[in-house]
């Protein structure tokens, strides 16, 4: 009933709401354990919705009483007695000064490495509320040990129990700090509670955390730009929702910036980055397209020597590529398949190098249909290889016949006629369709040209004058 009175309390005269706190202040000293812990749940409540209450709280000293008697009690109360440290601190910085100044940080750190987790999670959220209010108690907040109790949390196995959106409202703070140590510390702790599941990830996106992380990436310092990136990575991982809030952000604009100003290792986790967005969506691969996404991992693999940075970005450019023809010729007009071919081949390859730069290739042929491209493939590719090859031009010149007349004065029909396939082959049967589209475009020019009917048999020879 008195706590119901806080909706009220405007219509209050002052000494009216100080004989309210004062009975309060009497319940909570009450042999009854109930009675004690609903008297302060209910100052709670009353303070958290009037800084006019809190600021009698403070003046009658009850944060004093609170903080002393604490640590003989049971956890429901101090759940309770945490609740009323985060009502009062949360109004303005003079009150969280008031909740410091009463011992209230030594006491909410130490709820920090509770056993239960709604203590350890109001604690979290009380600390996050004092360290928002200014660089000062931010910084009183890192010293009284907090930030090391709870990134201390995070580094091994995580759970759902662990994890609270306490604990990152707190590191959201502390992001914000001008040590370059526990930013780093912080966002690695980030990425482990990223990594380990979606819901995790979610609980990091729903504390908007993204708008504070994207400012670290002006940071002089290299480690902490690379943690952010490899956040971002570790969040967009999980589902194509969560790369739709980094989209959203301007993430894939920040990583492609990112890295065109890296080299080496650092980039690896912006190049994943890419290749997980892409991976989700035809939609979300055409963003890292139109945000020049591929044309920086186009750079990338042509100035890296890493093998394992060579995998990540063959690997990534294949989410980017197989998804439509319009996605696989962007990825061609780029000039990367014989760049992909040359890592499926060459001896100096690794071979996880190899079997991803097979895999992409293969699946970025099957959705190609820019021939100029494809065409340089005829030359030296496997006949695995080739075979997908000789696929899309079949499929493309049977409805086009501007791509047969091109094919034939580019010279890919010479280069297929110099092909020694078995017949019955594949291969051959491929061959074959080609030419057949060649002589149908040919028949269809002439027809065309002099008004006759089809000719039964036109010569190859033919469509050389086309």
């Amino acid at each position: 009933m008195v706590a119901d009175l806080s909706i009220n309390s405007d219509n209050m005269k002052v000494h009216q709401k100080e004989k309210m706190i004062s009975q309060l202040r009497l319940f909570m000293l009450d042999e009854d354990p109930s009675i004690q812990h609903n008297a302060v749940l209910a100052l709670g409540h009353l303070v958290e919705h009037s800084e006019e209450l809190a600021r009698i709280v403070v003046k009658k000293d009850i944060l004093h009483q609170l903080i002393w008697s604490i640590a003989s009690q049971p956890h429901h109360y101090k759940k309770a007695t945490v609740f009323v440290l985060h009502a009062v601190a949360k109004h303005s910085p003079e009150l969280s000064q008031a909740v410091v100044d009463s011992g209230g940080l030594d006491i909410l750190v130490s709820c920090l490495g509770a056993v239960d987790p709604e203590v350890k999670e109001a604690a979290a959220w009380a600390l996050a509320y004092i360290a928002q209010q200014n660089t000062m108690l931010s910084q009183a907040v890192v010293d009284a040990g907090a930030a090391s109790l709870l990134l201390s949390l995070h580094t091994n196995d995580l759970d759902r129990e662990e994890v609270n959106t306490g604990t990152i409202a707190l590191l959201k703070q502390m992001i914000r700090s001008p040590d370059v140590k526990l930013k780093r510390q912080v966002l690695f702790t980030l990425i482990q509670i990223s990594k380990h599941s979606v819901e995790l990830a979610e609980m990091v996106i729903a504390a908007y955390i993204f708008p504070d992380v994207m400012i670290c990436l002006q940071d002089p310092d290299e480690y902490v730009k690379k943690d952010v990136i490899t956040l971002m990575w570790e969040v967009v991982k999980h589902s194509a929702q969560l790369s739709q809030v980094i989209v959203n952000c301007d993430g894939l604009v920040e990583v492609v910036d990112y890295l065109d100003k890296s080299r080496g290792s650092m980039r690896l986790p912006g190049i994943m980055m890419l290749g997980y967005v892409a991976s989700h969506s035809e939609n979300l691969a055409m963003a890292v397209i139109l945000s020049k996404g591929l044309q920086q991992l186009a750079i990338c693999l042509s100035e890296e020597d890493d093998d394992h940075i060579k995998e990540a970005t063959v690997w990534s450019i294949g989410q980017i590529g197989h998804h439509t023809p319009e996605h696989a010729n962007a990825v061609a007009t780029a000039g990367l398949l014989p760049k992909l071919l040359q890592f499926y081949t060459g001896a100096s390859s690794l071979e996880d190098l190899r079997l991803k730069s097979k895999k992409a290739l293969k699946n970025i042929l099957l959705k190609c249909t820019h021939l100029p491209s494809l065409e340089p493939l005829l030359s030296n590719a496997p006949s695995n290889i080739l075979n997908h090859v000789l696929g899309q031009f079949s499929k493309v010149m049977h409805h086009d016949s501007e791509a047969c007349q091109e094919f034939v004065m580019s010279g890919g029909l010479s280069k297929i006629q110099e092909m020694d396939a078995e017949p019955g082959s594949a291969q051959r049967k491929l061959i074959n369709s080609i030419k057949r589209c060649i002589q149908e475009a040919s028949a269809n020019c002439l027809r065309t040209k002099f008004h006759m009917q089809p000719l039964c048999d036109v010569p190859l020879q033919v469509c050389s004058s086309i």
